[in-house]
């Protein structure tokens, strides 16, 4: 007997394996050729070729599975499907319960041609220069009429008021809360009362 992880079951799973991902490879070329050589008709013409019906005329309950074949175009699927959904009407009237119905992405709400004082890796130091040379050249077009103005002279301040101490009565604390005492549960049976022991 041998055991599920000795070296011939791991080699025989990855032999699998592989061969699984070649199959899968030489399917996804043979499906991009015909997806290249699909590119340059037009639609109608692979419509004619996949024998399927306008995506545009569908009506409610046609069939769209053809347009689900990997070898037909995303184009002509989008189309189907955006169709289907507007035909729909549980697809298409939405009611607004969903959580992720509205578009919640920073382009959504972005303004055009903003621009900001932030600056990557400096944050806003540009914009704080600016403001603080702008209040240096305020505060030296204002000092020099202040240096030519004659300074008054401060009036005296008043002498402070002293108060007299007074004391204060002393207020007693509450004595301590003390806690409940304990009480006994009784319960009726039958019209008689009985205590819990």
């Amino acid at each position: 007997m041998s055991r599920p992880g000795d070296f011939w079951s791991r080699r025989k799973a990855a032999v699998e394996a592989e061969a699984k991902a070649e199959a899968l490879v030489a399917e996804e070329q043979i499906v991009a050729e015909q997806q290249a050589e699909l590119e340059d008709k037009t639609d109608t013409e692979i419509l004619a070729e996949f024998d399927l019906p306008d995506p545009d005329a569908l009506q409610p309950g046609d069939d769209v599975s053809g347009f689900m074949a990997k070898a037909v175009p995303d184009r002509l699927r989008r189309r189907a499907l955006r169709r289907l959904w507007r035909l729909n009407p549980v697809l298409a009237n939405v009611d607004g319960l969903i959580d992720y119905g509205e578009d919640y992405t920073d382009a959504a709400c972005v303004i055009e041609n903003l621009q900001t004082a932030y600056q990557v890796g400096k944050g806003m130091m540009a914009h704080v220069e600016a403001l603080a040379a702008q209040a240096e050249a305020e505060a030296e077009t204002t000092e020099e009429p202040e240096e030519a103005a004659s300074e008054p002279e401060a009036e005296p301040l008043p002498e402070p008021v002293v108060m007299a101490e007074t004391e204060e009565p002393e207020i007693e604390e509450p004595e301590a809360d003390l806690p409940p005492a304990p009480r006994r549960m009784t319960f009726e049976f039958e019209g008689q009362p009985h205590d819990r022991t």
